[in-house]
């Protein structure tokens, strides 16, 4: 068995927490661990680690890689990373064929594939549910967990289940996909008791997904049929479309299996709050926050302390940069206020002041005019590109740990306390020789101080020469 993690999410239903170049997968938002290290630990016992395929693309490789080397069992290697994003139906076919060419697999490999960003529990029941569905995947079923509802919510897609399709009676010919129903529609599936949630979890084999993509969208296995590697150079060509739309809609293969566990697809403030354990007021308050007369609220602090009156059924986010308040029942309109921001050019949908890189991360303390400066995160034995500004002058002073730097011809270390300038149109490298992380405080001085005044001319991480991603 294989296991598929799509984790290319667009950052947009959770803001300000979740960002373009932070989606959710990363956050960490109920226990340790991100969502993406605790789906990879939901797995694991049941798929080893060398048989996990994570889908991304370039921007996110780096949290991903990060993410995954911080889960014990050692690295994920294989990768696929998306040159532009196509939605679920391009990216399972994709999968597909990497599991083929390059993970050896043969045509009777079962596949599963889910979202990187749910929350499910228990683990071992979800993982008994897979392996269930496995057996019915072999029997060529595209097999897709139907969760259980627990309330009419409109805010998800349901799947009618139709008569057994095994002596079990544990999973059904599926009648009918719905997407987010009105409320008394979704009022109607709750009472009847024959619709799921549809979760975005899939198990079939590798010949079943392939003959049913011959069948229900042949431009996408017109792609994948070329191979591997021309499918991903002509990745953009193929359609922007989910998988239920492509194949599960159209094909009479398709079977439900229904469980009963907790799921949460995290979708928005108001499923998040589902997550999280109550106060006897019915509160969620995370962060620095003193409420009064408060109920049902759900209110994340960063650095300020936060204080509340008489509120009721009100969501409060605050960030370093931003802070969205809105009522509980109108959090699915987030993405709208991001979308309205992005076309205003906002910094603030596209990333936190905390700003992560392969090599460690930079946070944003203050800029104007001819003028940024920033507290600098280097990993033990990471280094910066070798690299060039044309408009801006640095000057570096080490916080902590010891710091190696390249400036033109000299190679130098400086300690705690000590500093060093780059000028203008001077190659340049910072790295971290050392155990510990090293932190930096830079004040950048220039007529431009934009991230993309930046020329690489050795990056260890395979960057572009030139991009918008410093460092």
């Amino acid at each position: 068995m294989k296991a598929v993690i799509l984790a290319g999410g667009s950052g947009t239903r959770l803001w300000p927490l979740s960002r373009k170049e932070y989606p959710k997968q990363f956050l960490k938002i109920n226990g340790s661990l991100s969502l993406l290290q605790q789906t990879v630990t939901r797995l694991v016992p049941l798929v080893s680690r060398d048989d996990l395929v994570v889908v991304t693309n370039e921007k996110h490789r780096f949290h991903v890689l990060s993410d995954l080397n911080e889960v014990d069992g050692g690295p994920v290697d294989n990768l696929i990373l998306e040159p532009v994003g196509r939605n679920t139906a391009p990216a399972i076919g994709l999968s597909a064929l990497y599991c083929l060419e390059r993970l050896g697999c043969g045509m009777d490999e079962v596949m599963v594939v889910l979202p990187s960003d749910h929350i499910i529990r228990p683990d071992d029941e979800f993982r008994e549910c897979l392996g269930r569905a496995a057996g019915i995947a072999r029997e060529g079923f595209l097999v897709t967990l139907g969760i259980k509802p627990t309330r009419p919510e409109t805010g998800y897609g349901y799947i009618r289940a139709g008569k057994p399709v095994n002596q079990q009676a544990d999973c059904f010919s599926v009648e009918e996909f719905t997407e987010k129903p009105d409320a008394e529609t979704a009022a109607r599936y709750f009472s009847e008791g024959r619709h799921f949630w549809n979760a975005g979890i899939f198990v079939f084999t590798i010949d079943t997904i392939l003959d049913e993509l011959r069948q229900w969208s042949p431009e996408i296995h017109q792609r994948l049929s070329e191979g591997f590697d021309e499918a991903l150079s002509s990745f953009a060509e193929m359609p922007d479309i989910s998988i239920d739309y492509a194949v599960l809609e159209k094909s009479g293969r398709v079977a439900v299996m229904p469980v009963d566990l907790y799921w949460n697809d995290v979708g928005c403030f108001e499923s998040m709050y589902e997550a999280f354990e109550r106060d006897g007021d019915g509160n969620i308050k995370i962060g620095d926050v003193f409420s009064m007369d408060t109920r049902d609220s759900f209110v994340i602090g960063s650095k300020r302390l936060i204080a509340t009156i008489g509120l009721q059924g009100i969501v409060v986010i605050e960030t370093d940069d931003a802070v969205l308040i809105t009522t509980k029942d109108r959090t699915q309109k987030v993405k709208d206020v991001v979308e309205a921001l992005r076309a205003r050019g906002r910094r603030e949908v596209i990333e936190h002041t905390v700003v992560y890189r392969p090599w460690g991360s930079y946070t944003v303390l203050e800029e104007g005019p001819r003028y940024k400066i920033k507290r600098i995160e280097v990993n033990p034995g990471a280094r910066l590109s070798l690299q060039m500004h044309f408009h801006r002058s640095e000057h570096w002073v080490v916080v902590k740990g010891t710091a190696m730097v390249t400036i033109g011809d000299v190679k130098r270390y400086i300690h705690e306390n000590e500093s060093a300038y780059v000028p203008k149109s001077t190659l340049h490298r910072l790295e971290n020789p050392g155990k510990v992380p090293v932190e930096i405080i830079e004040v950048q001085n220039g007529e431009y101080v934009e991230e993309d005044d930046i020329e690489r001319f050795d990056d260890v991480y395979g960057r572009e020469r030139r991009s918008r991603d410093g460092g």
